[in-house]
């Protein structure tokens, strides 16, 4: 029996131990067990943890990660989940992003629509919830985490996003949304697909309404982003004389960043981690 000592007495306790459930640690339920490549960036010199960013009188968990003792206004990450959500995974390149001298935030973009670690399958997961995720809905979220920033010591002026599969098309999808940001980094996200009112424009339907540019970082194995809608997306940003740019990578298939997943290419990642990084300083997002 649970006795009422053990349970968080203070609204700012109760608050902790929401998010915290919210997030969770570990890996998504439907991607285990994890590969022997896994990554893991400790917290030293950062601080870490779930916060809640407020929502239309909601509460949106996120995982944050930044410098420790940081002295003036950080620059900012906005870091779009899988479809596994803020597993641990995003939270791992959330403290990687922080190394780098970032504070970088990852919103848990389903806990309206339920918690992704409860499926044991991406199928399931996918059919159950992700297909139940506006992108409306997600385009708000990730602006009010921006809001958030501003507020907890995040530099205003000096804002970028990066995301990663589904979180990928989410990407391009906000850099036709805002001007708040000044770079974006897509990997391995889906280009095209068939509308719905859940997602009613691809990324390769606003090629031409871009606000910000965007690095896309692709694979050339990647069964499910064939590399003719790629070449076709490359196509529409230069007809639009956008500064965005693609870079595919050949012998790499769909998730190559993702290193605790046998599709891991360790070359591929730490490339594109490396060009992103570049691509947002050059853009001048850097520490």
């Amino acid at each position: 029996m649970t006795t009422s000592s053990s349970r968080p007495s203070h609204p700012d306790d109760e608050r902790r131990h929401f998010l915290q459930l919210a997030l969770g640690t570990g890996f998504a339920l439907a991607v285990s067990p994890a590969s022997a490549t896994v990554i893991t960036t400790d917290s030293q010199n950062l601080s870490t943890g779930p916060v809640g960013v407020p929502v239309k009188g909601e509460i949106l968990p996120a995982y944050v990660a930044r410098p420790a003792n940081a002295k003036g206004a950080l620059p900012v990450i906005l870091v779009v989940q899988e479809i596994f959500g803020v597993h641990e995974h995003i939270q791992d390149l959330c403290r990687r992003l922080a190394k780098a001298g970032y504070l970088a935030i990852a919103p848990e973009l389903y806990f309206r629509q339920g918690n992704p670690r409860d499926y044991p399958s991406t199928e399931e997961l996918l059919a159950k919830l992700v297909s139940k995720v506006p992108d409306q809905q997600v385009l708000q979220d990730l602006d009010a985490t921006l809001a958030w920033t501003r507020n907890h010591g995040g530099d205003s002026t000096h804002m970028a996003i990066t995301g990663f599969c589904w979180g990928g098309r989410i990407v391009w999808l906000y850099a036709a949304h805002t001007t708040a940001i000044k770079a974006a980094a897509a990997w391995y996200g889906k280009l095209t697909a068939g509308s719905s009112a859940m997602t009613p424009k691809h990324p390769l339907d606003l090629a031409d309404q871009l606000k910000v540019p965007v690095l896309g970082l692709y694979g050339g194995l990647d069964s499910g982003i064939p590399l003719d809608t790629v070449k076709a997306m490359q196509d529409k940003l230069a007809k639009a004389g956008s500064p965005s740019h693609l870079i595919i990578y050949p012998d790499a298939g769909h998730g190559f960043n993702a290193d605790y997943r046998p599709s891991y290419n360790a070359a591929a990642a730490r490339d594109g981690w490396a060009k992103m990084l570049a691509w947002f300083a050059d853009h001048g997002v850097k520490p």
